[in-house]
């Protein structure tokens, strides 16, 4: 059959019972792929200059490039300059999770000082970045987890509480933490049945963010509470070319925490350069990745 489409035309052939998914992408293609970070910018672009170190989320959708690339080429609404205090694979784990995180409880939930803030899976991607936005804003956070390793580093991103849900359930931790009336706001962070297990532990009139929804779900605990349920899928602008503005403000007020030393991202520790984009993605499928995977041009 390879052959047969060889002769049909293809470019490239893949047997599928020989080669995995992150293989013949690593190998194949550069069009994937959402943040990247740059240090040059092209002719008729006003917001930056020639050096300007940069940032962004740019790519990766709908006939963008993408960032599995040395080299692309971004609209500048999508960027902001690179925050200081970061180094480079710092700056390239935030855009798609701070965008996300921000999007969420800024731009929906409208976090206050003094909201109890409970974060679904806060050591992950966009958790870990929620748990600082949140502290950022003033909020009391509370983050789960599913080991002592990842509550330690829940801890050290400023969680005010933790809770193991292998080892609490929502009723007791409710109960133990808002004496059990619920959270104001919860950030379903992972997704799948997590959204039901934020509906439980919002506070009646509350909210529910998630970033997942793709799945059906029973609306009538929801209902019950008069609960908001905001989704949250961070490439619309790029999608529609709609609101590619505020990705740039976001990222510049992303900046500002970074440099102000309230915002930093939580890297996993295994390194791989380009030509090692499948292994990384191995990394990613293997589930033993603790934060972002940044993959490093030379």
């Amino acid at each position: 059959k390879a052959e047969i489409v060889r002769a049909l035309g293809a470019d490239a052939v893949v047997n599928y019972r020989e080669e995995t998914v992150a293989d013949y992408v690593g190998r194949l293609t550069g069009g994937l792929g959402f943040d990247v970070v740059f240090d040059a910018v092209g002719a008729g672009v006003t917001e930056f200059v020639i050096g300007d170190a940069v940032y962004g989320c740019a790519g990766g959708v709908r006939g963008m490039p993408g960032a599995y690339a040395e080299y692309i080429n971004a609209d500048a609404r999508l960027l902001a300059r690179k925050p200081a205090a970061l180094d480079w694979r710092q700056a390239a784990a935030l855009p798609l999770v701070g965008i996300t995180a921000w999007e969420g409880l800024v731009d929906k939930a409208r976090v206050q000082p003094g909201d109890k803030v409970l974060v679904l899976g806060g050591a992950g991607g966009v958790g870990h970045v929620a748990i600082q936005l949140a502290k950022a804003r003033g909020a009391h956070v509370t983050a789960t987890v599913s080991s002592p390793a990842k509550a330690e580093i829940v801890r050290a991103l400023g969680a005010d509480a933790v809770v193991n849900y292998r080892e609490e359930t929502v009723a007791d931790y409710v109960g133990r933490l808002t004496g059990g009336l619920g959270f104001d706001v919860v950030f379903d962070a992972v997704g799948g049945d997590s959204l039901n297990t934020g509906m439980a532990a919002a506070r009646p009139n509350g909210q529910v963010i998630t970033i997942v929804a793709s799945q059906s779900y029973d609306l009538s605990p929801a209902h019950v509470k008069g609960l908001s349920l905001h989704v949250v899928f961070m490439p619309l602008p790029m999608l529609y070319n709609r609101g590619r503005e505020h990705h740039g403000e976001i990222l510049r007020e992303l900046a500002q925490l970074a440099d102000a030393g309230q915002l930093r991202p939580l890297l996993d520790g295994e390194r791989f350069a380009l030509a090692d984009m499948a292994a990384a993605h191995r990394r990613l499928e293997s589930g033993a990745a603790v934060g972002k995977v940044v993959v490093e041009i030379a």
